[in-house]
């Protein structure tokens, strides 16, 4: 029913009239030194392709990489963690495979279910739409400055919190209130994740950054230079693709390029049904939200930025 043509978060397959598989594969690098911690984010953000679709995970797979110089405690601990982000996304770990690397890799293969008349993609956006984006935009600067022991301890709390929660909320919020389509915003950065969502949809998207919420402490990491070199590779992949109207400063720029670990959806859904969505999200998520944009006609740019 979904495969690859349009840049979607998963394939799905239809079983029959009422049950459709998601499947889905995510694993990368550590993003933070403790492995309990990492393991929880790894597996956060491969959940996230299901809840991304209006799914609901059932099973996840275990793929780690990793060193024989280190100890077998520091992998176990990355597993923990992982488990325990699926026990908390209602699903299981049912095995799984590790191989010999230079430098540790985890992440998930998960499978989730839908109903087949229920499935949300990127591609299902319409003209008039609303945006509104369900996590703050930053992580991957954040996460460069505390590699590079310019962040303090409470920077460190606010960035493993966002990436280590679930889009559980987020998914269930959108179902409810009827969601035209949605994405999550991961490693292409809100950016390159918006205009996927654009260029499957056929329409652009008008994005205003006034209201676009932002970890604070990532302005002023961005102002510095702090700029992670993803950010600039997702940059000299799209910028074709963007039109910059206005005078947005350079640093939200450079935000809105940063790529995101387990960042958060990006919903496009009716106007009459926003205000639902808002509700929904204020009863249910912990993390900033906030309408960032509406979908218009097509115009000779994926995204439109104000």
């Amino acid at each position: 029913m979904v495969g690859f043509d349009t840049c979607d978060d998963a394939a799905v397959y239809k079983l029959n009239q009422e049950q459709a598989v998601i499947q889905t594969l995510d694993f990368f690098t550590p993003v933070v030194d403790d492995p309990f911690t990492f393991g929880q984010i790894a597996a956060a953000n491969a959940l996230s392709d299901v809840f991304a679709m209006g799914g609901i995970p059932v099973t996840a797979m275990n793929i780690a990489c990793f060193p024989s110089c280190l100890p077998p405690g520091i992998l176990g601990e990355i597993l923990r963690g992982g488990a325990e982000k699926v026990k908390e996304a209602g699903a299981i770990v049912i095995g799984g495979h590790t191989v010999e690397d230079r430098e540790p890799k985890y992440g998930l293969s998960v499978m989730g279910l839908v109903h087949p008349k229920r499935i949300v993609t990127n591609a299902g956006a319409e003209a008039g739409d609303v945006l509104v984006l369900t996590k703050p935009l930053g992580v991957g600067i954040l996460n460069t400055a505390i590699k590079g022991e310019l962040a303090d301890e409470a920077v460190y709390k606010k960035n493993v919190e966002v990436m280590s929660y679930l889009n559980q909320d987020a998914s269930r919020a959108m179902i409810k209130a009827g969601a035209s389509g949605c994405t999550d915003v991961t490693g292409f950065g809100f950016l390159g994740h918006a205009a996927e969502m654009a260029e499957a949809s056929g329409f652009t998207l008008e994005i205003r950054t006034e209201n676009l919420p932002v970890l604070t402490e990532s302005i002023e990491f961005a102002r510095m230079g702090i700029i992670p070199a993803g950010a600039y590779r997702n940059r000299e992949f799209i910028q074709n693709k963007i039109k910059i109207l206005g005078n947005i400063p350079q640093e939200i720029e450079d935000i809105l390029y940063d790529p995101q670990t387990s960042g958060g959806l990006l919903i496009a859904i009716r106007e009459s049904n926003v205000e639902m969505l808002l509700q929904e999200l204020h009863e249910k998520n912990r993390t900033p939200f906030a309408i960032v944009g509406r979908v218009k006609k097509k115009t000779n740019y994926s995204i439109e930025v104000k």
